[in-house]
């Protein structure tokens, strides 16, 4: 009884590895895909982190300055170039003021009726909701593409940890075989 226990547990474990080893495998294969996709995305964009002289703040200098003049194809270059560069540049914009505010001040202004969309206010307010728009929209971007990023590392994390299971699994399993031989021999 003991030795038929043995190998009932014994090749459940070694199904386990197996099935852990294709976990394995697809994890793998996930986490390179995403870091290709995110790489090749980024590089497409053709951005350029900024100078070392560009950076005016300590905090973007912290931020920035270990990938000063690289290229952009990484998702934690994309999430510091976002959170650091050109979040920096939009609270510039409009003192801190987001799209929404902006886009609802020129709403409520009335400057999408044509008669009134030359008045001075209405031009300062429709050039500063077209900014905070099209950074905002770029920085959405980019934080996307660290999170992808990002998902890619867990992924080989992940990958990594189902390999070691696989193994041990492996193991345990050999030895619970040869353990329930030796308990036939025995019986």
């Amino acid at each position: 009884m003991r030795a038929t226990l043995d190998k009932l547990i014994s090749w459940t474990g070694l199904v386990l590895a197996l099935v852990l080893l294709v976990a394995g495998g697809l994890l793998t294969w996930a986490s390179v895909f995403v870091g290709d996709q995110v790489s090749q995305q980024l590089s497409d964009q053709h951005i350029t982190m900024p100078a070392e002289d560009q950076l005016t703040t300590a905090d973007q200098k912290d931020a920035l300055a270990q990938y000063a003049g690289e290229d952009m194809t990484t998702g934690a270059q994309a999430k510091a170039y976002a959170d650091h560069y050109i979040l920096a540049h939009l609270d510039e914009v409009a003192d801190g003021k987001t799209y929404s505010e902006v886009s609802g001040a020129y709403i409520a202004a009335g400057c999408s009726d044509p008669a009134k969309a030359s008045d001075e206010d209405c031009q300062t307010l429709g050039g500063q909701r077209q900014t905070l728009f099209m950074g905002s929209t770029l920085r959405g971007l980019l934080l996307n593409a660290y999170a992808f990023g990002t998902i890619g590392m867990i992924a080989m994390y992940a990958a990594i940890a189902a390999f070691v299971g696989a193994v041990v699994m492996l193991l345990l399993g050999l030895m619970g075989l040869r353990h329930a031989k030796q308990a036939t021999t025995d019986a």
